[in-house]
């Protein structure tokens, strides 16, 4: 059995989204029921040299949406990163998990060998699809979404591991 380009990106962009999608409704229902300010957890940081949560969450669906965009050989929708509430953030998710369904297998299976060439600190990178997927567009996906959630369970959300992956079945 074969998995294709499909498969192995925007299924689970859409998965990982709706995971972190309710995570944000669990953050914003458990500030509002501790009395914290929402702003808190959005500026939140593991370290002083790292991202707040807030971007966290932008970078996560922009690697989503722009690498489905990419792969389908399409440019990304430009969207502007003005989020200030866990409800625009969960718009944003949205946006996202709308726009990757507009995407079909047919547009991205078959991208294995497509050249894809992004700016990595300045210099520009070649790609295939097949790496550029792999090697760069999940790692990336996958450490801002894990990032997004080890804030807000360091900051005191009672969320696990089956939040993070959700249910199968």
């Amino acid at each position: 059995m074969t998995i294709s380009m499909y498969q192995a990106s925007v299924p689970v962009f859409i998965r990982m989204l709706s995971n972190l999608k309710a995570i944000l409704e669990k953050a914003a229902a458990h500030a509002h029921e501790k009395k914290i300010d929402e702003s808190v957890f959005l500026n939140a940081r593991l370290f002083p040299d790292m991202l707040a949560f807030t971007r966290q969450v932008q970078i996560a669906t922009d690697f989503a949406r722009g690498t489905g965009a990419r792969l389908a050989g399409a440019e990304p929708p430009s969207v502007e990163d003005k989020e200030q509430t866990f409800a625009e953030l969960t718009a944003r998710i949205d946006r996202t998990v709308d726009y990757l369904r507009t995407l079909k297998p047919e547009q991205i299976d078959g991208a294995e060998g497509r050249e894809i060439v992004r700016p990595i600190r300045g210099e520009p990178k070649k790609f295939t699809g097949l790496n550029y997927l792999l090697q760069y567009a999940l790692p990336n996906f996958y450490f801002h979404t894990t990032t997004a959630y080890a804030i807000l369970r360091h900051n005191g959300l009672v969320v696990g591991k089956g939040d993070f992956v959700g249910s199968f079945g």
